[in-house]
């Protein structure tokens, strides 16, 4: 029923769900198809202006540039289902992109670069080497690690100082950069610490106990 679509675009965008008035730029829908596959999934809403009104598409011209930016310009190909609503005559497209388990997906950034995406809240971010690496390492199996001195003084260190940047870690604990790595993927594998990523970067921080 169209007032189940309704009720959900009264809610407004957020971390599952954005709208969007037009496809104009395949590349530019390939950054949210790839940010919901490298989250927890969502539905981008085509016909549906920024403050929930419902404008319509062209459902077959919309569809071509949805099926463009998820096979051509998202790294790995992102899959998509399709619902098509009708309301007052209007047709709104539901593109609904599940989890994936190929992570990272990549898309073209302003200058065309292939960029790793994430959902937060109503955005998309786009993310560092480093939370890119994370991502995949979650669609993996999950990996021994043998917890030494270098972990427990990584953790320590993020216990004394709160949320710091890779670049912080490193030079605080005197580390490679590729040492650094190591440690960090490895307690972020084992779910002791956490990371955080906004526009300007990502920043590692201790899981908390319940």
């Amino acid at each position: 029923m169209a007032s189940s679509l309704l009720q959900r675009i009264s809610e407004g965008e957020g971390l599952h769900l954005d709208f969007k008035y037009a496809v104009t730029d395949s590349k530019k829908i390939a950054r949210s198809l790839a940010a919901f596959a490298n989250t927890s999934g969502g539905s981008l809403l085509l016909g549906v202006k920024d403050n929930g009104r419902i404008a319509g598409v062209n459902s077959d011209e919309e569809y071509y540039m949805i099926e463009t930016a998820a096979q051509v310009f998202c790294k790995p190909e992102v899959p998509f289902d399709v619902k098509r609503w009708e309301v007052n005559g209007k047709v709104v497209l539901e593109i609904i992109i599940a989890e994936s388990t190929r992570k990272p997906h990549s898309a073209p950034d302003k200058e065309g670069k292939p960029t790793t995406y994430i959902r937060i809240a109503d955005e998309n971010i786009k993310v560092g080497y480093l939370h890119a690496k994370y991502l995949r390492q979650s669609c993996s199996k999950p990996r021994p690690v043998s917890f030494g001195n270098r972990h427990q003084q990584l953790v320590d260190l993020l216990t004394a100082t709160g949320p710091l940047s890779f670049t912080k870690i490193w030079k605080k604990q005197q580390l490679s950069t590729k040492e650094a790595e190591r440690l960090v993927l490895d307690l972020l594998s084992i779910n002791v610490i956490k990371i955080e990523s906004t526009h300007e970067q990502s920043r590692f921080s201790i899981v908390e106990s319940d």
